[in-house]
């Protein structure tokens, strides 16, 4: 299927802000019609979020403080890419700086686009199970409290809207799923 009459092509691009991992860039495109518009969007780095398998059929989650909104969070294990930093080893890294758990067995699930129209930021969705916890290494700075919940207390919380994360909804999807038999997993050991 052709894309071309939906196309896009950017004409200039300006840098309207370097932040430590974010920029803001303002581009000027030719739309599909001739006519020219501006873009305005943020370019991350990516990131990973893990959805932490308990042998007991719980899942490992988190609540932490989200200043841009400013309240309280209940969300998977999650972080940015490292330059350079594959998907899998960063998940690896984040599960275990942020809840101490390594896994025994990954499987990566897919991706998503957490805010299209304005951020070029993709998601990597990666399962882990054969948990074994550790000590936790958070980052100077990172305060969060880490938890589990049955899935279906994670659904509940989802319905009532105590949880707003797009990445733990989207991964609550994922779940769903999987526990179902929907969907399979690529397990790698």
């Amino acid at each position: 299927m052709s894309e071309s009459h939906l196309r896009e092509e950017k004409l200039s691009s300006t840098l309207v802000l370097q932040g430590s991992f974010l920029q803001v860039r303002r581009d000027t495109v030719r739309l599909p019609d001739g006519q020219s518009a501006q873009r305005e969007y943020v370019v991350h780095p990516g990131a990973v979020v893990v959805v932490p398998l308990l042998d007991d059929g719980r899942v490992v989650l988190e609540r932490q403080y989200r200043y841009p909104i400013g309240q309280e969070v209940i969300e998977f294990p999650a972080g940015k890419l490292d330059a350079g930093e594959a998907p899998l080893a960063c998940g690896q890294r984040e599960l275990l700086e942020e809840t101490g758990y390594s896994a025994s067995h990954w499987a990566r699930a897919g991706v998503m686009h957490n805010a299209i129209a304005y951020s070029s930021e993709v998601i990597h969705i990666y399962f882990a199970k054969g948990l074994t916890l550790g000590e936790r290494q958070l980052d100077s700075g990172e305060f969060l409290e880490v938890f589990a919940a049955t899935p279906q207390e994670l659904l509940a919380w989802s319905m009532s809207g105590r949880v707003t994360d797009a990445k733990t909804l989207t991964c609550l999807l994922w779940l769903q799923n999987v526990l179902s038999g929907q969907w399979a997993l690529d397990w790698q050991g």
